[in-house]
């Protein structure tokens, strides 16, 4: 399963993910899971004793120069557009829970150097990820779809938009669904968190429309004091457990592109 997960800053996406990630492979599947957000927490998520001490591969200066022949920082010029990437989850995963975790960062967006080695790197990374045929993949991106393209989004088994009860969060979503929509990725859902009432599901529910959502997880305080200790979110709850791994029973049961 190839997950790409986004939403509103705050909405709980980075939760979702490592909850996810560790659903599938508590599942018995073999999980590599990239954060690709600037604001980098899937590790501590999961519980990472010490996940300000990895670096991010895009800040990994000489691991890109040599990849793609480019200093980072630098744009437009000649640099590899493909680079190898294939070893990098061996060299650069750290191992959390039997849960694989690569901190790539943040992409940069157009107007701030937006074609240059770094993302050249981090996309190559994440298309290699995506069209591999042995591993289950969690993508945390940021309140976008930067990191994919029109040449592997068919690839991505669903683009899940992480939502909570409120109208910005909505706002968000029909952004980024406008944003699939260019790319022509149809198999978008919804995963509604931090839900406490009938009336919470109900106002998503009428908030994404035709668009389906594949779960709700509960509001739960011991996944906040979870997260404020370092500790892992996954067990902190059986409710939100529960109800993970109901949503991944339901995004395996996607059609396909094809079917869709």
């Amino acid at each position: 399963m190839k997950l790409a997960v986004t939403g509103k800053g705050g909405v709980g996406k980075t939760t979702v993910s490592a909850l996810l990630a560790h659903a599938l492979q508590t599942a018995g599947q073999q999980v590599i899971a990239i954060d690709a957000d600037p604001d980098s927490n899937l590790a501590a998520s999961l519980g990472y004793a010490d996940p300000d001490g990895i670096t991010p591969l895009i800040e990994i200066k000489d691991l890109i120069a040599e990849r793609t022949g480019a200093k980072p920082g630098t744009t437009g010029g000649m640099f590899k557009v493909n680079p190898r990437v294939d070893d990098i989850p061996e060299k650069y995963a750290v191992e959390i829970s039997g849960v694989k975790v690569l901190v790539a960062g943040g992409v940069k967006k157009g107007g701030s150097g937006c074609y240059c080695p770094e993302n050249a790197f981090v996309r190559t990374l994440v298309t290699h990820l995506l069209l591999e045929q042995n591993t289950a993949l969690i993508v945390d991106m940021e309140a976008g779809i930067e990191h994919l393209s029109r040449g592997t989004v068919g690839a991505v088994d669903a683009l899940v938009i992480v939502l909570e009860p409120g109208r910005r969060s909505l706002e968000t979503a029909h952004r980024i669904m406008r944003l699939a929509a260019d790319l022509k990725l149809r198999r978008v859902v919804g995963v509604g968190n931090k839900i406490r009432s009938e009336a919470d599901r109900d106002f998503l529910r009428r908030g994404m429309g035709d668009v389906p959502i594949a779960g709700f997880l509960p509001y739960e305080e011991r996944i906040r004091d979870a997260e404020l200790r370092g500790a892992s979110v996954a067990g902190a709850t059986a409710a939100v457990d529960e109800a993970v791994a109901g949503i991944v029973r339901t995004l395996s049961q996607i059609p396909s592109l094809e079917e869709a």
